[in-house]
C-alpha cells in the first residue's frame, strides 16, 4: 500500500552485519536532535512472542518449512501495521531496521515464491516504504563483523554461501527492479560516520 500520508517511511536493509541497527539508531537520534517527530522499529522484534519464536528458529531449536517461515516473519511486522499507518498519518518519520523487504530476500532464498509473497503483501495492504536504503557489504565482512559481535552465530549468519546468494538476490532482483519501493545502495563497508553521512545525503 502506497503511503498516502504526510509522514515518511524509511527502511534500512542489508545482509547480516551490514550495520542496519547502528545506522537506524544514528538516524533516529539525528531526527530527535533536530526536533523532528520520529519513531523506530526493529525486526525481528525479539521483545515480543513472535520474535522470540523466530529467534529460536534461527538458533535451530525448531525447523519450519519456507511457507511457515514466511508467515512467521510476515506476522512479526504485520502486527505493527496500524501503528505504522497511525504514525505516518500524524506526519512522523518512521525508521525500520529491516521490514517486509528482508522477508522477500531471506525467505524467498529459502524457497518461498517471490510472486506469492508480493501477492500476499498486496492482499494485506502492507505499507510500502518511501525509501529503502541498502547497506552493501560482502559475505566475508558480514561474518567477520558478526564473529566480533558474538560467538554464537545463527543459521543465517554462519552460512557464507547463503549470505552470498542473499546479496546477489538483493542486487539483481529487489534493487534492480525497484521491488516494493525505491532503493538506494550505500557502501556499508566504509567507516560508520561516512555511511551515516551518505544516508543523510540520500534523504
Amino acid at each position: 500500500m502506497k503511503n498516502p500520508y504526510r509522514g515518511k517511511f524509511i527502511v534500512i536493509e542489508g545482509i547480516d552485519g551490514a550495520g542496519g541497527e547502528t545506522q537506524s539508531t544514528l538516524l533516529f537520534n539525528f531526527f530527535k536532535k533536530e526536533k523532528i517527530s520520529v519513531e523506530r522499529l526493529t525486526y525481528p522484534d525479539y521483545e515480543e512472542p513472535i520474535g522470540r519464536l523466530i529467534h529460536e528458529f534461527l538458533h535451530k531449536k525448531y525447523e519450519f518449512s519456507p511457507s511457515t517461515q514466511f508467515l512467521l516473519y510476515l506476522t512479526d511486522f504485520l502486527k505493527d501495521k496500524e501503528k505504522i499507518l497511525r504514525w505516518l498519518k500524524e506526519g512522523k518519520i518512521v525508521i525500520s531496521d529491516r521490514y517486509f523487504t528482508s522477508t522477500l530476500a531471506y525467505q524467498c532464498q529459502r524457497g518461498f515464491s517471490p510472486e506469492k509473497a508480493l501477492k500476499i503483501a498486496k492482499l494485506l495492504e502492507i505499507p510500502r516504504p518511501d525509501l529503502i536504503i541498502y547497506l552493501k557489504v560482502s559475505p566475508g565482512i558480514s561474518m567477520k563483523r558478526k564473529y566480533k559481535e558474538k560467538r554464537n552465530l545463527d543459521r543465517n549468519e554462519k552460512d557464507k554461501k547463503f549470505l552470498g546468494q542473499l546479496a546477489k538476490f538483493y542486487k539483481e532482483t529487489l534493487i534492480k527492479n525497484s521491488v516494493f519501493g525505491k532503493w538506494v545502495i550505500i557502501d556499508g563497508e566504509k567507516p560508520i560516520p561516512t555511511v551515516f553521512k551518505e544516508i543523510k545525503k540520500n534523504l
